[in-house]
C-alpha cells in the first residue's frame, strides 16, 4: 500500500504517530506532509527510519501516487484541525481510503463520509472501539504467555517504540513474541488492536485482557504497549486500567531524557523514580504481581553518544534495573532480563 502521512506543522517532533509509521511500518510511504518542512526529506530530520519526501499538501501528489492518507499526528484532546480538511478532501477526490487516529470520527462528519461514500473510500477511525466490550474477568495472567508491559513516567517517552523494538528483537533472536496494541499508532502499525484511550472507562482492563487473552496462547511473549503515566494528571485512568487488565508478569518503566515536567501540563513536575517503581508495583500487586525489571531511556535529545551513554547508565543505576536506549543502544541488555 502507498500512504502519504499527514503532518501539518509538527514533524517531527510533535507526529509521533507519523514516526512510527516511519519506522514500523512495511507500507509503501510516499510523502509526508508538512507545509513547514515542504522541499525537504523524511531522513533530514530522521536518519533511522524509512525516507520519504515532504510535500506541502495532497495537491503536490498525483492521485496514481498513492492509495491512503493517515493522519500522522495525536494532539492532546485528538481534535481535528480544520486546516488539515482540504488535504482530506482531496485524498478522497482521488479515490483514497483515510486512516485517522483522532478522537474526532471523520466518518461522523458530513462533508468526508459523503465524500467517501461518493468515491468510494474507505474512512478507518481506528479509535472507535468495538461494541462488545465487557469488564475484565481477572484471568489475563492465566495465558501460557509471558506478559511483558511497558510503563511511564510520563506519555510522549516512548512506550510504543519500546514495545515494538522489544518485540522485534525477540523475534529475530528466535522466541515467539507479539504486540498487544492498545494506541492508535500501534493499531495502525499492527492492523488490530483496541483503542484504550476511548474505551469506557469500566470497560479499559476488559479490553486489554480481551486481547492478551485471543493472543496468549499462540505466543511464548506478549509485549503489551502501555498508554500515558500513572501520574498523569489527564491519563492515569488509562494507565492503571492497562496495568490491571495486562495482569502483567514484567514491567518496563520507560523515560525521556532530562524531562522534568509532565508533557502539556508543565506544571506538574516528575516525581522521583524510585516513586513509579513503587506505584507501577504497588498499584500492580492486588491483582498480579508485576515488577519493574528493565529500563528504556530516550535519548533523542542528546547528541552525542556518550553523553547518551552516561544517562543510560545513570538511569540504570538510579532504578538497580539494566537500561539502554533501544533505538540508540539496542535491546540486548533488555531482553536478557526480560526473555
Amino acid at each position: 500500500m502507498r500512504v502519504a502521512i499527514l503532518a501539518h506543522e509538527k514533524f517531527p517532533d510533535r507526529a509521533k504517530t507519523a514516526l512510527g509509521v516511519l519506522r514500523y511500518t512495511d507500507d509503501d510511504v510516499v510523502a509526508v506532509l508538512d507545509r513547514d518542512s515542504a522541499g525537504q526529506r523524511v531522513n533530514d530530520f530522521v536518519p533511522d527510519v524509512q525516507d520519504a519526501p515532504i510535500r506541502e499538501g495532497m495537491a503536490d501528489l498525483a492521485a496514481d501516487d498513492v492509495d491512503t492518507l493517515l493522519i500522522g499526528i495525536a494532539p492532546i484532546g485528538g481534535g481535528f484541525d480544520e486546516s488539515w480538511r482540504e488535504d482530506v478532501r482531496t485524498a478522497l477526490e482521488y479515490g483514497c481510503d483515510v486512516v485517522s487516529g483522532l478522537h474526532y470520527f471523520l466518518a461522523e462528519d458530513e462533508e468526508i463520509a459523503a465524500l467517501a461514500a461518493e468515491n468510494d473510500c474507505e474512512i478507518r477511525d481506528v479509535r472507535k472501539p468495538p461494541e462488545d466490550l465487557t469488564v475484565s474477568q481477572g484471568v489475563a495472567g492465566e495465558v501460557d504467555a509471558e506478559i511483558i508491559l511497558t510503563v511511564g513516567t510520563d506519555c510522549s517517552v516512548g512506550k510504543m517504540t519500546v514495545s515494538m523494538e522489544l518485540a522485534r528483537d525477540a523475534r529475530e533472536a528466535g522466541h515467539d513474541a507479539a504486540v498487544i496494541p492498545t494506541g492508535q499508532t500501534g493499531i495502525m502499525i499492527e492492523g488490530w488492536g483496541n483503542p484504550i484511550d476511548r474505551v469506557v472507562s469500566d470497560f479499559t482492563a476488559g479490553a486489554v485482557e480481551e486481547m492478551i487473552l485471543e493472543k496468549g496462547d499462540e505466543h511464548d511473549y506478549l509485549f503489551v504497549e502501555g498508554q500515558g503515566s500513572i501520574v498523569h494528571p489527564a491519563y492515569s485512568a488509562v494507565t492503571c486500567g492497562i496495568l490491571h487488565g495486562s495482569m502483567a508478569d514484567k514491567l518496563v518503566l520507560c523515560h525521556d531524557a532530562g524531562r522534568k515536567e509532565i508533557h502539556g501540563y508543565e506544571s506538574f513536575s516528575l516525581p522521583d523514580l524510585s516513586t513509579y517503581v513503587d506505584l507501577y508495583e504497588g498499584l500492580a500487586a492486588p491483582v498480579a504481581d508485576s515488577e519493574v525489571v528493565a529500563g528504556a531511556l530516550n535519548t533523542s535529545s542528546l547528541d552525542d553518544d556518550d553523553a547518551a551513554r552516561e544517562a543510560v547508565d545513570a538511569y540504570a543505576s538510579a532504578l538497580d534495573v539494566p537500561a539502554s536506549d533501544a533505538i540508540r543502544f539496542g535491546t540486548d541488555d533488555l531482553l536478557a532480563e526480560l526473555l
